[in-house]
């Protein structure tokens, strides 16, 4: 990955007001409106996206919600700091991907999950049902058998990045789901594991936490989770995560000892 910004094209919008808000959204993200900045007035903007006044008002809604927007009375809508948006929500986490992302931004997505997903594994290999187990195969199979650059080895381990979640039994381990796709798509983007040693390691790694979920070993499942985050650092280049921050994990220390 070079160090300039990397595009990741994403779901468009299936609603007038879901496209608006996406297109305004983008805009707040890319600087063209700074934190700070009044956004023009209701007619200018109906006129830019072709859509009627509710439609509109439907979108700045969207947006205040996300923390990107506020409403002043006698001033209008403006552009809230960066501070202040919300980072978990999904579509935020999109527009970013469609603005275009850089090295510390995939830095910034490892080290949430590093914070989450590990203790999230560890959680599924304690609670864990039959049916959580077959979900945790099946999407390994899935990455198994489809090619490494295809979307559909993408959604395979997305979906088993989900399954540990939901396996967790915890519904806040489930709500960084849009955390994880973001880090997943942008990884595989810029940098697919087309070698055959790179694949098999990432296979390997997820096999692990299957495995380790599958036998109820919460220990291995964590680290074998963390190693697999790792993996993915190391292969696309993101800005560093220091290993030494999680030597918690006896993953980190077989991270450390690869490099």
């Amino acid at each position: 990955m070079s160090t300039g910004l990397v595009v990741i094209p994403t779901r468009r919008a299936h609603s007038n007001h879901a496209a608006v808000a996406r297109g305004i959204g983008i805009d707040i993200i890319a600087g063209r409106y700074p934190e700070g900045t009044r956004l023009p007035g209701d007619a200018d903007l109906t006129a830019t996206f072709g859509v009627s006044r509710p439609v509109l008002r439907e979108s700045i809604k969207t947006l205040v919600a996300k923390g990107l927007l506020t409403t002043k009375a006698r001033v209008g809508t403006v552009v809230r700091g960066r501070n202040a948006w919300n980072m978990f929500d999904a579509d935020v986490l999109a527009w970013h991907l469609d603005v275009g992302i850089d090295k510390q931004f995939l830095g910034d997505l490892a080290e949430i999950r590093l914070a989450i997903e590990p203790r999230t594994a560890a959680l599924a290999a304690l609670r864990r049902t039959e049916a959580d187990i077959a979900e945790l195969r099946r999407c390994i199979e899935i990455m198994r058998r489809e090619p490494s650059t295809s979307d559909a080895f993408t959604d395979g381990d997305l979906a088993l990045h989900i399954a540990v979640a939901n396996a967790s039994g915890n519904p806040f381990m489930r709500a960084v789901d849009g955390v994880i796709e973001a880090a997943l798509r942008a990884s595989f983007v810029v940098s697919a594991p087309v070698d055959p040693a790179d694949r098999e390691m990432v296979l390997s790694w997820h096999q692990r936490i299957v495995d380790a979920i599958a036998e109820g070993n919460a220990d291995d499942a964590a680290a074998a989770m963390t190693a697999a985050i790792f993996h993915g650092i190391r292969r696309h280049g993101a800005a560093i995560v220091d290993p030494a921050l999680y030597e918690s994990t006896t993953a980190a220390a077989a991270v450390t000892s690869e490099t």
